[in-house]
């Protein structure tokens, strides 16, 4: 059996290679989708970020009962406090499903068995959406696990929390998880890849607080100002706008470039 036919069986593509070249009808989207998520814990730096995240989540809800003050330890408290950890670490899963195709040379195999490059690079981007939303479910049930716990001991135990708290949470892992695959796709490195993201937003974080004349340009195009208050409170139209504006520049024109370069890149 020849290495692209192990792969086909492998992700449940059987037929596709095959069906493309006598002009058959394409891969369904769902199927494409579900092959991507397969390959983000089909290798070992996947399966364990994903079990690195989980357990961080946890941490933070003990973190906060152990030296949170009680009134903090409400179910809103512990929702938000839970997005920090997903909101850092899934970026890389984005980053890793982009950049899997060149650094581990599976490109060849992956257009061979979907020719449509966009497909499949929609198909990922779809993906990282789907664990984004499973993150922010699964940090909604952990939330309420420490919630609770808190009700057993002195914590405020309040299960109130406002539907634009869930809204902008989920929000907040879209948009880092994309902006991951963004970068991920636009430098095709993963060591590479990872150094941007987490260098350059910072890099430019520290030029607009200390170089006075960029600070009125930084609360438009920091991103990391422009999604700190999606935890903290309903935002305003104008933070809205400040959000849409930092979102264009470090996700939709990374992932326009990087779709481009997906699309046209030789497979060698």
């Amino acid at each position: 059996m020849t290495a692209l036919e192990t792969t086909t069986r492998q992700h449940g593509l059987t037929g596709a290679a095959g069906g493309a070249a006598r002009g058959e009808r394409k891969v369904p989207m769902l199927r494409l989708v579900a092959v991507e998520l397969r390959k983000l814990a089909d290798t070992r730096a996947g399966l364990w970020l994903l079990i690195v995240i989980g357990l961080a989540s946890v941490a933070t809800g003990a973190i906060l009962l152990l030296a949170g003050p009680p009134e903090e330890q409400t179910f809103a408290g512990f929702f938000g406090f839970a997005q920090l950890p997903a909101g850092v670490l899934l970026p890389v899963l984005g980053i890793l499903s982009m950049t899997g195709e060149w650094t581990q040379r599976t490109a060849l195999t992956s257009f061979a068995l979907v020719p449509q490059r966009g497909r499949v690079f929609a198909a990922k981007l779809i993906a990282a959406v789907v664990i984004a939303v499973l993150a922010a479910a699964a940090t909604f049930a952990f939330a309420a696990a420490g919630n609770l716990v808190a009700l057993a001991g002195d914590g405020d135990g309040s299960w109130t929390i406002g539907w634009w708290l869930v809204l902008q949470c989920l929000a907040l892992q879209v948009l880092f998880v994309l902006m991951g695959s963004a970068f991920g796709a636009l430098l095709m490195n993963t060591p590479l890849s990872i150094v941007a993201f987490f260098a350059l937003p910072m890099v430019w974080t520290i030029l607009g607080e200390t170089i006075r004349s960029l600070r009125t340009a930084a609360s438009w195009l920091d991103i990391n100002t422009t999604t700190t208050p999606l935890t903290e409170a309903a935002l305003t139209g104008g933070q809205w706008a400040r959000l849409g504006v930092s979102c264009a520049v470090w996700i939709l024109v990374p992932l326009i470039a990087g779709a481009a370069r997906v699309l046209k890149r030789e497979v060698a």
